[in-house]
């Protein structure tokens, strides 16, 4: 990679908060970014390769930091989470108990013997969609309080069994690299949250404000990166590890400057750099070659807004509900993960992300309506 391309890349991903500029369209900007990966990648032009060390090291890092900032976005410390857990609680065992015997169907009827895996994605959900999705919208309506345990229940379960899942065989392994990186992230939180009540954090946000020394920011990476080492010595996705620090950093609360500071780093540079490198890797051109990984994808994606959408008949507002079948990070890392591992037949991974786009493609569909409650939510109260 040259700074020709990483140009190319940043001017590019510009598309995707151009689908937003418009008051009533609240379409992830995830899938601009997609597009134009998807166009100057091996299914397009062919411009950007995704093999290339920097490009993939950079796409890594931007993955970390989108976990990273998901982790962040669950409001941990926010009393309607806590008033609407047993419901979220619920309705996530729910679809995951469902999923189970979902999931194992597909897998003999497609013959890959993946039925554990499609059952972790089937459960799976995105707080990195959807929380972006509802920026700007209150989330007083009762549906929407009782949507973000639901959320974060699936996020962190289904993160936590993906390794366990896609390599049965190393399940031992993956499990000790798994509770390692909790366990680091536990540790995480213990030092941030002394930091917070001994008043250094405070201390220490003055003095790095008044001389501009941004000390909170790299604290926060050094973690983060921490991280993302040992999971990588564990064999376990960086997601985990991003996922778990922002965790740690939402039980806390963030400071404001230091949230403002992760989001242009992310939002501004890393992130879209991933979600081009993603959409350059998938190869659509490797589906064609293989209709049934087409079919398995658009099943696994049609089969999770389906299961997702089993709550209204426990009266959750259909939009809701759909938002919560929305995929990104598991399958992403279901896909690399097994990648790397030499766990997946041809176009298997690449079945995986595409059903993880249908998700996304029906929060897309929905996103009107799920902001009519939004709004209307916080009138009545």
């Amino acid at each position: 990679m040259n700074f020709a391309q990483l140009a190319l890349i940043c001017l590019v991903a510009i598309l995707g908060p151009l689908l937003r500029l418009s008051r009533g369209v609240h379409a992830p900007v995830v899938i601009g970014e997609l597009l134009v990966g998807l166009a100057l990648g091996v299914t397009g032009l062919g411009i950007l390769h995704t093999g290339d060390p920097t490009f993939s090291f950079l796409a890594e890092i931007g993955f970390g930091l989108v976990m990273f900032v998901a982790g962040t976005h669950v409001p941990l410390r926010d009393p309607g989470l806590r008033s609407g857990a047993r419901t979220g609680l619920l309705r996530a065992v729910g679809i995951g108990i469902l999923s189970v015997p979902v999931g194992l169907g597909l897998a003999h009827a497609f013959g890959t013997g993946h039925g554990l895996l499609y059952a972790v994605l089937l459960t799976s959900s995105s707080a990195s969609i959807v929380m972006p999705a509802l920026s700007g919208m209150p989330l007083s309506a009762p549906s929407l309080v009782a949507m973000l345990p639901q959320l974060a229940i699936a996020d962190a379960v289904c993160i936590v069994l993906l390794p366990l899942a896609i390599d049965s065989s190393h399940a031992p392994r993956a499990a000790l690299g798994a509770l390692t990186v909790i366990v680091a992230g536990a540790g995480a939180y213990l030092l941030l949250r002394w930091l917070e009540s001994s008043g250094w954090r405070r201390l220490v946000h003055e003095v790095s404000e008044e001389r501009g020394l941004a000390l909170e920011l790299r604290v926060s990476l050094t973690l983060l990166f921490g991280l993302a080492a040992l999971a990588s010595v564990g064999h376990i996705s960086i997601m985990l590890a991003g996922f778990t620090m922002g965790l740690a950093y939402a039980g806390v609360g963030p400071p404001r400057r230091l949230a403002k500071q992760l989001f242009a780093l992310t939002e501004g540079f890393f992130g879209p750099i991933f979600f081009v490198w993603l959409g350059a890797s998938l190869n659509l051109r490797d589906l064609a070659a293989h209709p049934s990984a087409i079919a398995l994808g658009l099943a696994l994606g049609a089969c999770a807004v389906v299961l997702h959408a089993l709550p209204v008949l426990s009266r959750q507002p259909w939009p809701v509900a759909v938002a919560t079948s929305a995929q990104l990070g598991v399958p992403v890392g279901a896909a690399t993960l097994g990648a790397s591992l030499g766990v997946l037949a041809p176009g298997e991974g690449t079945a995986l992300l595409l059903g993880a786009l249908v998700t996304v493609a029906a929060v897309a569909v929905c996103s009107g309506p799920l902001s009519a409650i939004a709004w209307e939510g916080a009138q009545e109260s």
